[in-house]
């Protein structure tokens, strides 16, 4: 016999292995949960998958930790259904390890925002974001970016499938932008839950890899994006890029987003001045670059190495974040400047370059 849903029509198989993973991670509407365990009472193929997945979920999930004191509240400000839903912003996973945990931390955070779009109707999805990005174009974007690592990592291809490798020859910006252009082509044929049920499931595969558990694995060294990293610092740049695209959305539809918090904001300052630190190369004039904020306050030389430095440079750490993932300009960002004006202005239009979000 074979099962059926509540319209008397029988669960189609590739509609219901797409939902597998937001089912798993408890992220599906009510009407579209339904469909799942009916299928899975005739699909051996399906409920294996689901099992694997709904073991990952509880593996990221962790044990339940005692309460503890409590939260540090939001920002004053935000509007009350976006408090809720931030208040129940799920946890970093526990069985994650400190590599990931500001990309899991980062998943969590869109989820909430995301979650905010199901109440508001279909028109929401369709709001501008950035470039020619619509709200579920950003979510698709961040399927075709996130697959990068997934593919290294030795996870499935997505749909459309993505190589671990370009093509020869390929510079890796192209390779970035088309991979972005065929996955949002795909999307937009789509409801915008199932691009969002797509993107969950392989955010909880890249947190379920052996690579986000073992700080051994995640120390090989690999170049994704033009960028040579630890596989660590890649789970970091995924979680900067799920931020900044979660800040584009907030800003779209005017629902304020927290910034990640205060250690994971550092790391991604930290990776962010290394990356800027390669780019200006060894010839740039030295420039003091001070990062600061009420929690502490870090000094780099960037630049030529044994000569006096030449500028001084003073920035917030969201501010830094935001110009060099190209949401700040070099020329209005808040900062704080002395010496050689030239100099500074220099290290803010290279971190301005770095941008390719």
């Amino acid at each position: 016999m074979t099962a059926e849903d509540a319209h008397g029509n029988a669960p189609d198989h590739a509609t219901v292995s797409e939902l597998l993973g937001a089912w798993a991670a408890h992220a599906l509407p009510p009407d579209e949960a339904r469909l799942v365990p009916v299928h899975l009472a005739d699909c051996e193929e399906c409920a294996a998958e689901a099992e694997r997945l709904r073991e990952t979920v509880r593996l990221l999930d962790g044990p339940r930790p005692d309460p503890g004191p409590p939260p540090s509240p939001e920002p004053a400000g935000l509007p009350a259904a976006l408090t809720r839903t931030l208040a129940r912003r799920p946890p970093v996973p526990r069985a994650t390890t400190a590599h990931a945990e500001p990309y899991a931390a980062a998943v969590a955070g869109l989820q909430a925002l995301l979650a905010e779009l199901e109440q508001d109707g279909a028109a929401s999805w369709h709001t501008p974001v950035i470039h020619d990005w619509t709200v579920q174009d950003t979510v698709a974007h961040l399927i075709a970016a996130d697959a990068h690592l997934a593919a290294r990592l030795g996870l499935p291809p997505g749909t459309p499938p993505v190589a671990a490798e370009p093509p020869e020859g390929t510079r890796w910006r192209d390779a970035w932008a088309d991979r972005t252009h065929r996955v949002i082509a795909h999307e937009r044929g789509r409801a915008p839950r199932r691009t969002v049920a797509a993107w969950r499931e392989q955010a909880t595969a890249l947190l379920g890899t052996d690579a986000a558990r073992d700080p051994e694995l995640a120390a090989r060294v690999t170049t994704l994006l033009g960028i040579r990293l630890p596989v660590a610092e890649h789970f970091l740049v995924r979680a900067f890029e799920t931020w900044i695209h979660t800040d584009d959305i907030g800003r779209a539809l005017t629902l304020p987003v927290p910034p990640p918090p205060v250690a994971h904001l550092w790391r991604l300052v930290r990776l962010a001045v290394r990356i800027l630190g390669q780019a200006l190369g060894p010839q740039a004039p030295p420039v003091a670059l001070t990062v600061t904020d009420e929690t502490r306050s870090t000094e780099w030389i960037l630049g030529a190495e044994g000569e006096p430095v030449r500028a001084e440079l003073a920035l917030d750490p969201v501010d830094f974040c935001l110009l060099i993932g190209g949401r700040a300009h070099p020329g209005t960002v808040p900062r704080g400047t002395g010496g050689d004006a030239e100099a500074a202005r220099a290290v803010l239009d290279q971190a301005a370059r770095l941008a390719w979000l």
